[in-house]
């Protein structure tokens, strides 16, 4: 691990002059943030040493370097899915890349399920706490005391100060946002409706196939969180309705707009 974070780290120093203060995790038809950097520098991932390809649709595929909203920046426009047949630290590999930069704090997003009978297509969750329910947890296997403590604590995944300062902005700005609780599985197929009983049950507001991952490794590396959840659709059984990724893409860019108002303007408060 060692060794490819230095690898990949010097690479991507070598091509921009950015130093990102501040790290942007975006989510399935969500890329459309990293298009308003300003002075942007992009890297695509295959090209950077290490670094997964990703391949899903509505995941552009590279790290966008620049300025928004004041602050220096490193956006990920596409992210890594365990689904996909990487591996948990191939998943979370960019966010110890990220740490290695100098990045202190996140915004994690991501297009969700709404299990919360009170949530409709096209709000905006603000992730309070999550459920990670994939089966494997990235930091299996030995660890590295430079990079994190053994058993990093959970207690305030997403930092409370952040979250409030969101709520902050979202007030100010008239922007509705619900807030809960958001539960990871592995996908790639949709939950049930049993499935989706099952979570309400055990408190979760929103589903994906997302952000636990990351999450985790970056409490366990010392970075601040924010999640913000973009809910695309209802989960199976609540609308009694099919579902197909095309309405994912068609919500997130309905929602695109107020979307990108919230984080760029708790960007500049940050």
């Amino acid at each position: 691990m060692r060794e490819k974070l230095t690898g990949t780290v010097e690479y991507i120093k070598n091509s921009t002059n950015t130093k990102p203060q501040v790290g942007l995790i975006l989510g399935s038809g969500l890329g459309m943030l990293a298009d308003l950097i300003e002075d942007k520098e992009e890297i695509p991932y295959g090209e950077i040493p290490h670094f997964p390809v990703s391949t899903v649709a509505g995941h552009k595929g590279q790290l966008v370097f620049g300025t928004l909203r004041g602050k220096q920046v490193v956006a990920m426009q596409g992210r890594f899915h365990f689904y996909e047949g990487y591996t948990m630290q191939e998943v979370t590999y960019p966010v110890r890349v990220l740490k290695e930069m100098g990045v202190e704090k996140i915004i994690v997003t991501n297009a969700a399920g709404g299990i919360n009978i009170d949530f409709r297509p096209g709000d905006l969750m603000l992730i309070k706490d999550h459920i990670h329910y994939m089966g494997n947890n990235p930091l299996i296997g030995k660890n590295d005391e430079e990079l994190g403590p053994r058993f990093p604590d959970m207690s305030e995944a997403y930092n409370k100060e952040l979250r409030e300062l969101v709520k902050k902005v979202a007030l100010e700005n008239k922007i509705p946002m619900q807030d809960g609780v958001y539960m990871s599985c592995t996908g790639p197929s949709y939950e049930t409706p049993a499935e989706i009983r099952f979570m309400r049950t055990i408190g979760a507001d929103a589903v994906g196939m997302s952000t636990t991952p990351e999450v985790i490794v970056a409490n366990h590396a010392g970075i601040k969180v924010i999640g913000i959840s973009c809910i695309t659709n209802m989960a199976a059984g609540v609308l009694n309705k099919k579902l197909d990724h095309g309405e994912v893409m068609e919500t997130a860019e309905i929602a695109k707009e107020k979307f990108s108002n919230l984080i760029l303007n708790v960007l500049g408060e940050l």
